[in-house]
């Protein structure tokens, strides 16, 4: 066997008659080519395409593309900055039940578009619903983004299925201001004012569960969101702060619900500035299940023919036009 230096790289003649090639990563560690030669000039091709590479800054490092994508995608959920606690937990539960079981064992080189819109057409007719799907496939994008982009493990990603991440999930009723108070008028009455407050100020369910008395006018013409309740399977209920920097906020409330937020401070809200205003009857923070169950939202909404409707706002938003239309009438 003997190895012949060139300008980049060697190339060698095998025992076996066929040649081998390599060369020096740009981290200076001696990488073979993945395969063997037929002959000197195909080796020599290789090395020319693997230096072509490296002048424009495209290569990628073959050994590292040998990682399976389950293991890259764990890690990459570790070290990702800015996760909330749900994310990371939605992120896991998605590789742990869609994901993992049919492309986890896949080295990161091996993964095609061919194989992703497989996996996606398969998921599909097995019954996964478009929305799923679609968060499944935006994850992976992200993660061989990064394979691609920082770590340099891809040249490309494979993620190329045209309308993969898109979804349409149905569109939630939008209920009047006669139907908001409809709602609030069904609920038990330590309830009332949480409908109304968390609809007329837009709120997130973690947003109107985590408020404290100080988070609310004396004379309730304000409330300020400046954190929220997060419900974490391994944690339990965590304080975390709003779903984005723009959740920091401070809201006027319209004058017609004002006396019913007064009202329910006084009569189920405890003294200290820090106690949360909305709790169940045991003075615990409310869980949006137990919320549901205890309310029974889904029959209630129904009835009302907002079928859809759903506690993540508990279940009601008026529109911005109708909110001013409705603080000009006093509402």
């Amino acid at each position: 066997m003997v190895s012949k230096r060139r300008r980049f790289g060697w190339v060698r003649d095998l025992p076996s008659g066929r040649w081998q090639a390599s060369y020096l990563g740009p981290d200076g560690q001696r990488r073979n080519a993945p395969n063997t030669f037929k002959s000197k000039t195909d080796a020599d091709q290789f090395l020319v395409n693997v230096e072509s590479l490296m002048i424009r800054g495209e290569w990628t490092d073959p050994i590292r593309a040998r990682i399976k994508f389950g293991d890259y995608a764990a890690v990459w959920i570790v070290e990702r900055p800015g996760l909330r606690t749900r994310t990371i937990e939605l992120y896991q539960w998605l590789l742990r039940k869609h994901i993992n079981p049919y492309l986890g064992e896949t080295e990161l080189g091996k993964l095609t578009t061919g194989a992703i819109r497989q996996w996606r057409a398969e998921r599909l007719k097995a019954g996964v619903s478009e929305s799923v799907a679609a968060k499944c496939y935006r994850l992976m994008r992200a993660v061989l983004n990064t394979a691609v982009q920082e770590d340099n493990i891809l040249p490309k990603n494979p993620c190329r299925v045209r309308g993969a991440d898109k979804e349409e999930p149905a569109e939630r009723p939008v209920l009047t201001v006669a139907q908001v108070f409809d709602l609030a008028g069904r609920m038990p009455a330590r309830f009332r004012a949480m409908v109304l407050l968390a609809a007329f100020a837009s709120l997130r369910w973690g947003e109107v569960s985590a408020l404290r008395r100080c988070d609310i006018a004396e004379d309730g013409s304000w409330v300020r969101i400046s954190r929220a309740f997060v419900e974490s399977t391994e944690k339990g209920l965590i304080v975390g702060p709003p779903k984005s920097r723009a959740g920091a906020r401070t809201l006027t409330l319209p004058t017609a619900v004002r006396p019913d937020i007064l009202g329910h401070l006084e009569t189920y809200t405890e003294g200290s500035r820090d106690a949360i205003v909305f709790t169940g009857e045991n003075g615990g923070a409310l869980r949006r299940p137990n919320f549901n169950q205890r309310v029974k939202w889904t029959a209630t909404v129904t009835k009302m023919g907002l079928r859809g409707c759903t506690s993540t706002t508990c279940g009601t938003r008026a529109t911005p036009g109708r909110r001013r239309r409705a603080r000009r009438r006093g509402i």
